[in-house]
């Protein structure tokens, strides 16, 4: 094993010439764009999915079940080619020379149909987990702070806006942040339908150079130190809107 690796020429430098160092630079500006951009989307998605899920009216409620267990328990690169090769087949020519001819342009990216799809392909697919957790929250805390709301005149908006979600969403926390760190690594699966993110680069960079071993253990280094940063910066997030007495996650275990 060891004669292998003594064989091979390796060239890290080809990292640096100048048109591999733009491949590799630009994935990862995208991944870095897509990633919270799909988050945002997912909170916002599963909140409502959640309040939903927790309603006292049927009908919403098992939409937004049927919902969350459709999207949770399919695999998100099925959901993928289902939104990519699926979707615009189904709709009226119009609308499919218009997602065609989609080119954008955001901080100095290029956000065509394929960026759209893996950012709402990885929002719709995480929105399920967030809803999941965001009704856990919701069915933790007590009911008597319902009622003690309703008593003081609030309505039920108003109680699910000002009392039960803002602590709701405390407590999930640490969840809603694991969700980042898992979106961050499952947009590399937009390498499968043609999003220039950090492995599309790689794989490019491979198929340029032959030298797929700098180039993946390059892609490895660098979401591994980008995963650690958004742990530490999520772990410091956690600690500082924790609820004191409820569980909160840190190294310690319970806080």
């Amino acid at each position: 094993m060891f004669d292998l690796f003594r064989n091979y020429d390796f060239r890290w430098s080809v990292l640096w010439e100048p048109q591999y160092r733009e491949m590799l630079l630009y994935g990862i500006r995208m991944t870095l764009v897509v990633s919270p951009l799909a988050w945002v989307m997912a909170c916002v998605l599963g909140l409502i999915v959640a309040v939903l899920r927790t309603s006292p009216w049927r009908i919403p409620k098992a939409l937004a079940t049927g919902y969350v267990e459709f999207f949770r328990n399919t695999p998100l690169l099925v959901q993928l080619f289902f939104w990519y090769f699926g979707v615009p087949q189904v709709l009226p020519q119009t609308w499919q020379d218009w997602l065609n001819h989609l080119n954008m342009r955001l901080l100095g990216l290029t956000f065509n149909l394929e960026v759209w799809t893996l950012i709402i392909g990885l929002a719709i697919y995480t929105s399920s987990r967030v809803a999941e957790s965001l009704r856990a929250g919701i069915q933790s805390l007590p009911k008597q702070q319902s009622e003690a709301g309703l008593s003081t005149g609030l309505s039920r908006l108003q109680l699910s806006c000002y009392v039960i979600l803002p602590q709701a969403v405390r407590i999930v926390l640490p969840t809603l942040t694991t969700e980042f760190l898992t979106i961050f690594k499952n947009s590399s699966l937009g390498l499968t339908i043609g999003v220039a993110e950090m492995t599309f680069a790689t794989r490019q960079i491979d198929s340029y150079t032959f030298k797929g071993l700098e180039a993946a253990t390059a892609v490895t280094v660098l979401y591994l130190a980008i995963s650690l940063t958004i742990a530490g910066a999520m772990l410091i997030m956690e600690r500082a809107t924790a609820i004191p007495g409820l569980v909160a996650r840190r190294t310690g275990g319970v806080e």
